[in-house]
């Protein structure tokens, strides 16, 4: 399957086989895809530490003890995102992906979510996947990637641990049949937005700032 510029957005589903640990059984949003490359948000990656211990904000506020950051992807690891199941704040700062799934850049929001009890309904996301142009066709094209339509019921009902397997058994695969039916590992050499191969590299540990 080789896709086309314009398609996004959609879900990206990873192969079994996939040997980069920033996307091993992840499934990603991909928000846009031009001529320019891609970009898009690992959806089921939570951190396990609480975001108090990682996260500085200018002004300074008090985070909800509770609150986990999400992992969207290798790239940028200091950048904050959020995505929530609703329009909140003002239009510019935010846009629909599709219905019932918004992502905003808006730092209020993201200040007023840091401090609030956690929501399946929303989530604060550091860091982003991207592509060079024609990386993601190659890669598909390689097997690393399937693909699925947004559902947003999927990404914020379903438990991070389990959407992966959730996600392909929508599709009708078998993630047991699907690991076993493709013998070899695929490894994929991306060159991120910063310039750096992130072939076989995990996430800095840099902390998040929300200025």
């Amino acid at each position: 399957m080789v896709m086309m510029s314009g398609t996004a957005p959609i879900l990206l589903l990873s192969m079994p086989q996939m040997a980069d640990p920033n996307f091993a059984q992840t499934v990603v949003l991909l928000c846009d895809y031009t001529d320019r490359g891609a970009f898009g948000l690992v959806v089921n990656r939570q951190m396990d530490e609480p975001a108090w211990t990682m996260v500085k904000t200018e002004p300074p506020v008090k985070i909800d003890p509770e609150l986990r950051l999400w992992i969207g992807g290798p790239v940028e690891p200091q950048r904050t995102w959020v995505l929530t199941a609703n329009a909140h704040g003002q239009e510019h700062e935010q846009r629909e992906i599709c219905p019932g799934v918004v992502l905003s850049v808006s730092h209020q929001l993201t200040l007023d979510l840091l401090q609030t009890p956690p929501s399946n309904r929303s989530r604060v996301i550091v860091g982003y996947s991207g592509w060079a142009p024609g990386q993601l066709d190659q890669e598909i094209a390689a097997s690393a990637w399937l693909t699925m339509e947004v559902d947003a019921d999927l990404i914020f009902t379903v438990p991070p641990d389990l959407m992966w397997e959730t996600a392909l058994r929508r599709l009708g695969t078998d993630p047991a049949k699907l690991q076993t039916s493709y013998q070899g590992e695929i490894r994929i050499e991306r060159e991120n937005l910063t310039g750096k191969s992130s072939k076989g590299s995990s996430p800095p540990p840099n902390r998040p700032r929300v200025h």
